[in-house]
Formats: structure tokens, C-alpha cells, sequence
């Protein structure tokens, strides 16, 4: 296995689940096994400690009673001290109220003087008890009490050694151990094996984009073992169909603009071989057909405009320059402009104001979508027709209606017209100058707004735009 190959599975989704499901499965495991231990050896303790209490109580009675600390020649409890020592693996000692060490039963510190915390605090009356697992031992102390006059006369310690109980605590360890590693073996395998099982969807999925990118296999991705895998060939296949469309959509204006710039160049050399292939060309002749040169380098130019402004609107709409327009005078200006082009088509033009409206737009955007709307209404009329545009306004949007008595739209054409260089009429539109891309260009600048723009029309009657546009721009 190479270096990149062992990078690429430590980062992938099934080793992350492996590590995962060991987590869930071990840990639980170790804390459980510490808190065992711990309980057992707390329990064990606890245990010992009781039993030496109850058999030590027994005999401090029995050492009181016989005044033991004043003549220590009594066999009997001699032996009983001994016997406690020996079944707990211990040592007992009395002191008596001067803290002489009256019996040893290990005879190291006979006679010798003993004084201690716990043998104060027992002196008192308390019976003390501390385990001392570093040492591994035990030790207690038992207040000796005078049953009649309850005068604490001495004092019995005991110590015990825990060795028994941590070699079971060792034991106990081993075997916990022991099931622990199995159990590990175990997890881990099962761990692989649904990690294996819950990513094995993913790889279909990978194989199945590999095979579509590679033109093999079926053109949609679909895997159903889960439900989120599910979703996601979903939307894939959602993504690859519109992928689809905008490639097409893409060749299609590849191919239209290459016709639509190619056109006017093939109208020019035809016309110039014509010029050329004559001798003695009459004035007449030769001012006409430079005029219609001159034309079609003009409707070429056209053309190329459009594009560009196509193509700084695709950019972003980071790129507008957004400013607050009185969009009552912006209307007169245009207006003013077109009016000429409308005088020389006979149509009348009309601006209906309802209150003023200013707006937080692109002035130079704004500008050109209206002024394409106006223009097509002018340009696609009837003769002694009429353009009619309107504004108004409320607390969050402005509203532009352009309203013209032309020749219409067939609604079959309606939802097409936003397309770059689709022409309802392509033999009226190129005769009138039309590129094909006012529309789409319109559109364009007013989605940047966050705006919106419909179109109710019937052919032979007229067309209607409605434009919607936010009072204030949101980024």
C-alpha cells in the first residue's frame, strides 16, 4: 500500500466509523473494569474490616474482663491473641493507660512505649479504622472500656495484611483483561465489517459517477440502500440534467452567435463582390450598396454591444453600482430619447406618473432594461399606435408597467422570449434591426435587483410588461 493510499484511509468515512464504533464499544469497557476493581476492592475491604471488628470487640471484652493488662500470664487469651493473628495474617498489640505495649503477638515491641493519633483518639473513646492500600494493610483500633465503671482502660490495635485480597484483586484484573482483549477482537471485526456495510453505498456512487464520466453505464445515478443515498442520486441526477441544459444551452449560444456576427459579414463581401466583379460601377449604384455595407457593420456593432452588456451582467451582480435615482426623471429622460424613433414609426408615447419614486438602483442597468422595453414596444407596433408606461410605488417596491397596442406575442413563444437571440419573428425582427438580445438583456439587469418581470400578451393586440423592482437594493 502506497503513502497515499494509507493518507487517503485515515481520512476516509470508514476508518472514522471503525474508530468511531471502538470508541462506543471499548471504552464503556475499561471504565466499567476500573469501576469493578475499584467496587471489589472497596467491598473486599470493607468485609475484612467488619469481621476483625467483630472478632476483636469479642476479645477486647474478654481482656477487659479478665484484667488481662495488669497479669498477662492468662493462656487462654494469649491464645485467642495468637489465633486472631494468625487467621488474619496480622498483628495484635494491647497498650495499657500508661501506653505500654502489654502483648505483642509478634514480640517485637514488648514493653516498649506506643503513642499515635489513633491511639489517642481510641483513648478517647473511638474506635479507629484505616486502609492503607500502598502498604497493603489494615489497622484498626479498639478502645478497651471497663464494663461498670466504662473508664477506657487501654487500648487494642490490630493490623491486617490485604495481600489475599489484592492477589484476587490481581486475578480479577487478569480476567477482566483477558475478556476485554477478546471483546476488543470482536468489536473491531464488527466495527469493519458496518463500517464496510454503511459505506459501501458511497463507493457505489463514486464508481457510478466514474462510469458516467467515462460514457459507460447509465446516465442516472441510482443508489437506494439508503434513504440519504437515495437523496443524493437524486439530486445528482437533478445537478447532470441541468448540467445538461446549460451545456446545451451553451451551444446553442455559441452557435447562434457565431450565425449572428457571420451573417452581416457574409451580407458585406457579397455586396463588396459585387462592387468588385463590376466595371464602371455608376455612382448610384455604389453609394447604395455602401450604405447597406454601412448598415449591416452598424447592425454587427449592435450585436457586439449586446454581447458585452450580456456579459458584464453574468459577472456578478457585485458589480452593480447602486445609487438612489429618481425614477420619475430617469422615465423622462428616456422617453425624451426614444421619442424621435417613435415619431418616426408613428406611435405615440405616453408617461404616467402616480407619485414620485426614488430607488436604490444601478442608473446605468435600470437604464437599459427599460429603454429595451420602451424600444420593442415602438419597434414591434402598428402604425398610429401607442406606447403607454406607467409608475408607481409602495413602502417596499416601485412598479413599472410598459403597455403597447404591436402586433403581440403567440403564448407559445411567452416563455421562450428571455432566451439570448430567440426571435419571435426572426424575418421582421432583423428587417427592424433586432439582435435578439434586448430581452434577455432586460431580464438580466433586473434579477440583479432582486427583481422580478412578467409579460401578458395577445397577438395582435398588444404586449404588457410588468416590472417589479425593491425601493431598496438588498445585497
Amino acid at each position: 500500500m502506497t503513502k497515499k493510499k494509507i493518507v487517503t484511509f485515515f481520512k476516509s468515512l470508514k476508518f472514522r466509523l471503525i474508530i468511531l464504533f471502538l470508541l462506543f464499544g471499548i471504552l464503556p469497557g475499561i471504565l466499567l473494569r476500573a469501576g469493578m476493581l475499584q467496587a471489589y476492592e472497596k467491598k473486599a475491604v470493607s468485609n475484612r474490616s467488619i469481621d476483625i471488628l467483630s472478632q476483636a470487640k469479642i476479645l477486647a471484652n474478654r481482656v477487659v474482663a479478665d484484667d488481662y493488662l495488669h497479669n498477662s500470664t492468662s493462656e487462654v487469651i494469649n491464645a485467642q491473641l495468637d489465633q486472631l493473628s494468625t487467621i488474619y495474617d496480622g498483628r495484635v498489640i494491647l497498650i495499657d493507660d500508661t501506653f505500654r505495649i502489654v502483648k505483642d503477638t509478634y514480640g517485637l515491641d514488648q514493653d516498649k512505649t506506643i503513642i499515635s493519633e489513633e491511639v489517642m483518639q481510641s483513648f478517647y473513646g473511638k474506635e479507629m479504622s484505616n486502609y492503607d492500600s500502598e502498604n497493603r494493610y489494615i489497622e484498626m483500633t479498639i478502645p478497651l472500656t471497663d464494663a461498670g465503671t466504662k473508664d477506657v482502660v487501654g487500648v487494642m490495635l490490630v493490623s491486617v495484611s490485604t495481600d489475599s485480597i489484592l492477589s484476587n484483586l490481581d486475578y480479577l484484573k487478569t480476567s477482566i483483561l483477558t475478556i476485554q482483549v477478546i471483546s476488543a477482537l470482536v468489536i473491531l471485526a464488527v466495527a469493519v465489517f458496518l463500517a464496510g456495510c454503511l459505506t459501501r453505498p458511497f463507493l457505489k456512487i463514486s464508481k457510478s459517477i466514474e462510469e458516467i464520466q467515462t460514457g459507460y453505464g447509465s446516465s442516472d445515478l441510482k443508489v437506494d440502500d439508503f434513504s440519504e443515498t437515495q437523496e443524493i442520486s437524486t439530486k445528482f441526477n437533478e445537478l447532470t440534467a441541468r448540467m445538461k441544459v446549460l451545456d446545451d444551452s451553451r451551444q446553442e449560444f455559441v452557435s447562434n452567435v457565431s450565425h449572428e456576427l457571420k451573417t452581416p459579414l457574409t451580407s458585406m463581401k457579397v455586396l463588396a463582390d459585387s462592387l468588385n466583379g463590376q466595371e464602371d460601377v455608376p455612382i448610384e449604384l455604389y453609394r447604395e450598396f455602401m450604405q447597406d455595407i454601412g448598415g449591416e457593420i452598424e447592425r454587427e456593432t449592435k450585436i457586439i454591444n449586446d454581447l458585452l452588456s450580456l456579459v458584464k451582467m453574468d459577472k456578478s451582480a457585485a458589480d452593480l453600482n447602486i445609487s438612489q435615482v429618481n425614477m420619475n426623471e430617469l422615465l423622462e429622460q428616456i422617453l425624451k430619447r426614444l421619442r424621435p424613433i417613435a415619431e418616426k414609426q408613428h406611435v405615440d408615447l405616453v408617461l404616467e406618473s402616480f407619485r414620485p419614486v426614488t430607488a436604490e438602483v444601478d442608473e446605468v442597468k435600470i437604464t437599459l432594461a427599460i429603454t429595451n422595453l420602451i424600444e420593442n414596444g415602438i419597434k414591434y407596433n402598428k402604425p398610429d399606435g401607442w406606447v403607454h408606461v406607467s409608475l408607481n410605488a409602495d413602502h417596499q417596491f416601485c412598479y413599472l408597467k410598459v403597455s403597447d397596442s404591436g402586433i403581440g406575442i403567440p403564448e407559445e413563444s411567452l416563455e421562450h422570449i428571455y432566451e439570448r437571440f430567440y426571435r419571435v419573428d426572426k424575418s421582421h425582427s432583423r428587417e427592424i434591426g433586432g439582435t435578439g438580445l434586448g430581452l434577455a438583456i432586460t431580464q438580466n439587469a433586473i434579477l440583479m435587483h432582486r427583481g422580478a418581470i412578467k409579460v401578458f400578451s395577445t397577438v395582435g393586440e398588444g404586449t404588457i410588461f410588468n416590472v417589479r423592482l425593491p425601493l431598496n437594493y438588498i445585497a
